[in-house]
């Protein structure tokens, strides 16, 4: 496998087919407070084409269960992000999956991997405390966890910097945003398709 690649806060049709183009394996659509939020019928319309080819991602923060029903509904994703917590109160159908988020490393977390490491689920997305801040997420702690997961690295990461995150972190798969924007919200396409090659690049690179 050489690696999962998702793009997330995709908002136009161009940075849909910038993605599907680039060979990704996921896009994800923001239902949070954000300058990439799109309505759960927008992104229906987005994905319309390629939902047969890549995964689509419905990304939360603390939905409550009636959004959550919504988002389903009318926009049919393939999986579900967000918070570790959120989920213990969703009920989800049976066809959409959970990719549950980690802000950074839980308390008595130590280094070297001990600590809660039972406790993970078998796949999460890890990023900083804030979600679509641009800033990088903690390596070190990441590079712990994923010793111990599917971890998909998020945080800052953009064409510039993904093949280090993944050397460093060897991470399952990668998530970008605001790194592969032109201005908030609004994807570039030549980011887009920097970014994966640089990933794909590194990915096959660690797995040589």
């Amino acid at each position: 496998m050489s690696g999962w690649v998702k793009v997330c806060g995709i908002t136009t049709a161009e940075a849909v087919t910038a993605a599907a183009e680039a060979g990704v394996d996921a896009i994800g659509f923001v239902f949070a407070a954000s300058p990439r939020r799109v309505t759960a019928e927008r992104a229906a319309e987005l994905a319309l084409g390629v939902r047969q080819r890549l995964t689509c991602v419905a990304v939360m923060q603390h939905p409550g269960q009636s959004e959550v029903d919504q988002v389903v509904r009318e926009f049919h994703p393939h999986l579900l992000q967000t918070d570790i917590g959120d989920f213990a109160k969703l009920h989800l159908p049976q066809r959409v999956a959970r990719l549950p988020v980690l802000r950074g490393a839980p308390a008595g977390v130590q280094a070297g991997g001990r600590g809660l490491i039972s406790d993970y689920p078998p796949r999460l997305l890890y990023e900083g405390a804030h979600s679509g801040s641009g800033k990088v997420s903690d390596w070190r702690h990441a590079a712990e966890i994923a010793q111990h997961t599917r971890l998909v690295l998020a945080g800052g990461l953009h064409a510039g910097n993904v093949a280090e995150a993944i050397r460093v972190v060897r991470p399952f798969g990668v998530d970008a945003s605001s790194g592969l924007e032109s201005r908030p919200g609004v994807k570039d396409t030549d980011k887009i398709t920097a970014f994966v090659r640089a990933a794909r690049a590194a990915f096959n690179e660690i797995q040589a």
